[in-house]
């Protein structure tokens, strides 16, 4: 899988004024923070779901993440909202728009709407759907502990 994109976004986390500051390399408006370290690691990933929904809003590219350098602590997306913006980094190197995706998938423009908007919840096969059907982009799941490593397994559980 050398051409994944894993949505996670490394971020800097330094005390500043008597408060700690998290901002992303990687999306230069997404910046917050709070009066202690946890309170502002809580805050990282609202911060960088903002900056992408920004950027979604206005129709700007979403820059890939970078690997994290020594010292950065890492937020990641949940499933659903990498799906969307993997739907729309799809559409956006596709340079089709709401309109021509909702023709595509013969719906309403307002369901794409939907789709798209990270504050909205929407079906994950759907998004799904639409990215094996008109983009050829499969999702992809992994598992990994909350450090960041991942879980050796060796076949299949059923329970």
């Amino acid at each position: 899988m050398d051409n994944a994109t894993t949505f996670a976004y490394p971020y800097d986390l330094a005390e500043a004024g008597g408060e700690w500051v998290v901002t992303f390399p990687d999306l230069p408006g997404a910046i917050t923070g709070g009066a202690t370290r946890a309170e502002a690691r809580a805050l990282a990933r609202d911060a960088m779901v903002a900056a992408l929904g920004g950027c979604m809003e206005t129709r700007d590219d979403i820059p890939p993440p970078s690997a994290p350098a020594k010292g950065q602590e890492v937020a990641y997306l949940d499933p659903l909202e990498a799906a969307k913006v993997a739907l729309y980094i799809a559409m956006r190197g596709a340079g089709l728009t709401n309109v021509g995706l909702a023709a595509k998938l013969r719906m309403d423009e307002k369901a794409v709407r939907r789709m798209l908007d990270l504050d909205q919840r929407t079906r994950i096969d759907a998004i799904h759907d639409a990215l094996r059907g008109v983009f050829g982009v499969r999702l992809v799941t992994a598992m990994c502990l909350a450090g960041g490593s991942g879980l050796a397994h060796g076949g299949a559980h059923e329970g």
